[in-house]
């Protein structure tokens, strides 16, 4: 049995925790907003063009040419970041926004259907994560071609079944509720039932669990920009920044280090977002 004693010890911890907690989710959102709004201001202004060739001002260091130095063929890193991260963040945003709306729809169908098309469900689900996304955006880039949609619709395809498990977890344990009974008892249709009391009752799994995936979204389509499979030039992208800067690291390390970063600050901004809406959205894992 738990004394008064050893709760009143326990309050100052859990108080530091949950501190902790908010600071993760303001720090998180701090992140992201800074991104959005750079990712827009990119739309309408960035230092140069981020096109515009300057070859007799290559290779230029950070603060010698430009804020942030220029690449080997004299583009400004600064206008690239800023262009890269609105490309970056719409193909990521874009991706998870179909598979997570595609995912749900197929879980909560398969929670309401059960049986056979439950277990059909999770075979296809295990079918596809046995395919990288990396993978499947080579073989959708042999029919449709490189691009942004190409990029999309890979990482896409990939994020449909993680949103389904998650909304079916959920959803099955929504139709175990005794509002859900109820509802059932008094006639309501699955479809009712699923669209009022079990779809409002998993939004918060929902969205966490697509927070935390848009930053895997980032590393995925940094990766496919990498491999040349996203995006294509003129338009800069983070990932196809690193590739370009390999051939020049020990010449021009910054332009490495800053996509580099870019992409790690993104990730890092939205595993903390996420970490921060679960205690928010989930009271139970505050509790735990």
């Amino acid at each position: 049995m738990i004394t008064a004693e050893a709760r009143a010890a326990a309050r100052p911890s859990h108080r530091r925790f949950r501190m902790l907690l908010r600071a993760n989710l303001m720090v998180g959102a701090l992140i992201i907003l800074a991104l959005v709004c750079l990712a827009v201001i990119s739309l309408f202004w960035t230092p140069v063009p981020p096109a515009k060739m300057q070859i007799t001002h290559k290779l230029q260091p950070p603060f010698g040419f430009g804020l942030l130095g220029t690449d080997q063929l004299g583009h400004d890193v600064l206008s690239m970041l800023m262009a890269g991260c609105w490309n970056s963040l719409s193909i990521s945003v874009s991706a998870v926004a179909i598979g997570g709306t595609l995912g749900t729809i197929i879980g909560v169908s398969a929670a309401a259907e059960r049986g056979l098309f439950e277990a059909l469900v999770m075979r296809a689900c295990d079918v596809i994560f046995a395919l990288p996304p990396i993978l499947s955006a080579m073989i959708l880039g042999a029919f449709l071609g490189t691009g942004r949609s190409t990029a999309i619709i890979a990482i896409a395809v990939f994020m449909v079944p993680v949103f389904a498990r998650v909304a079916l977890g959920s959803a099955l344990q929504a139709w175990s509720r005794d509002y859900v009974l109820a509802a059932r008892a008094i006639g309501n249709t699955q479809l009712a039932i699923t669209l009022r009391h079990v779809l409002p009752n998993i939004m918060g799994s929902i969205i966490v669990q697509a927070t935390i995936q848009l930053g895997l979204a980032i590393l995925t389509e940094a990766g496919l920009a990498f491999l040349g499979l996203s995006v294509p030039p003129p338009a800069p992208t983070w990932g196809r920044m690193l590739a370009d800067a390999q051939t020049y690291f020990h010449v021009a390390p910054w332009l490495a280090l800053l996509p580099g970063l870019a992409i790690a600050l993104t990730v890092l901004g939205f595993n903390l977002l996420g970490d921060g809406l679960r205690d928010l959205l989930d009271p139970r894992e505050a509790t735990r």
